[in-house]
């Protein structure tokens, strides 16, 4: 085979042979060197392993240390079997030193972020030696709640003001107003960092036009992360009148205001008629009066008939 392509054909599988054998050796460099990563939010709670078994005859022999190491601040530590936390830590920081020796972390505070050793010694000669060493990074973060957005009203006619606003991150946070992908102008954006917990509250203020439709984006960076809120406003638009015939509206009126009329003057007439004496006896008197004249009436014909055959 030629020489030229057998290099050529063993060259790649060596380059990755190598590159394997980097990763595997990277990750074993990790795996010894006994770094642990734990990652929470402030007022959490983290829970730092030392990854050492103890046995109860060697708990009141061995002496375990927990320390920071970026000053080097003892947090705590366990001693003939009696445990002791450091002012800073005292009332929220708790061992565990059964099987596997751990410290519990209360109430996690941003200043809490480093790296913390853990150091165990036995009795040797008179002496105490190191037999054990664990280093573990605790990360502590400050994530701010996705913004809220507020209506503060019409500082003047057809203006409308709202405001942005979120609190309780970490570093500090930067917020800004978008329509469209176009940053706008804000108003009264303030930034405020409380003393003892190192958190931020950040808000902002933005007036805008209510005849125009409009979608806004309030949006807030901290760090590499970012969280915002939209806030949608639809123009008010005016229903006009229904349309009515002026004709049609007054004949409507004539004949509702009629309607009444005619049945109140039926009304009357009917209580009117009601209360009539009688046309044909009006009075007692008065029918007496007609019953004799049919009486006469009746007694007068037959006279007549009787006349008429006599002079035939």
């Amino acid at each position: 085979m030629d020489q030229t392509l057998m290099w050529r054909t063993l060259l790649p599988k060596c380059s990755y042979l190598k590159l394997f054998q980097l990763l595997v050796l990277a990750g074993l460099f990790y795996f010894c060197s006994g770094i642990s990563q734990v990652i929470k939010r402030v007022k959490d709670t983290a829970v730092l392993p030392c990854d050492y078994n103890i046995s109860a005859d060697d708990l009141t022999r061995v002496r375990i240390y927990w320390q920071k190491k970026k000053n080097s601040d003892v947090v705590l530590s366990v001693i003939s079997g009696e445990a002791k936390v450091w002012p800073r830590y005292k009332n929220r920081t708790i061992p565990t030193i059964t099987n596997n020796p751990s410290i519990v972390i209360l109430a996690l505070q941003l200043s809490d972020s480093g790296i913390y050793d853990c150091i165990i010694q036995k009795p040797v000669k008179g002496g105490f030696k190191m037999v054990h060493s664990k280093s573990v990074t605790l990360l502590v973060r400050a994530d701010f709640p996705d913004p809220s957005i507020t209506d503060l009203g019409n500082p003047s006619t057809n203006i409308k003001r709202i405001i942005c606003s979120t609190s309780g991150g970490f570093p500090e946070p930067h917020l800004s107003w978008l329509e469209n992908g176009k940053e706008l102008n804000a108003i009264n954006t303030t930034v405020s960092q409380d003393p003892e917990s190192k958190l931020y509250t950040i808000s902002s203020e933005l007036d805008f036009n209510v005849t125009d439709n409009h979608s806004f984006t309030c949006l807030v960076k901290y760090g590499d992360l970012t969280v915002s809120q939209i806030f949608n406003w639809q123009k008010y638009e005016p229903t006009a009148p229904p349309f009515t015939d002026k004709s049609q509206t007054w004949t409507t009126t004539i004949v509702s205001g009629l309607v009444p009329c005619a049945v109140l003057c039926a009304v009357v007439c009917a209580v009117i008629l009601k209360c009539r004496p009688n046309s044909r006896c009006a009075s007692r008197t008065c029918c007496e009066r007609r019953n004799e004249e049919n009486i006469q009436m009746e007694t007068i014909s037959p006279i007549y008939t009787r006349r008429a055959k006599v002079s035939k």
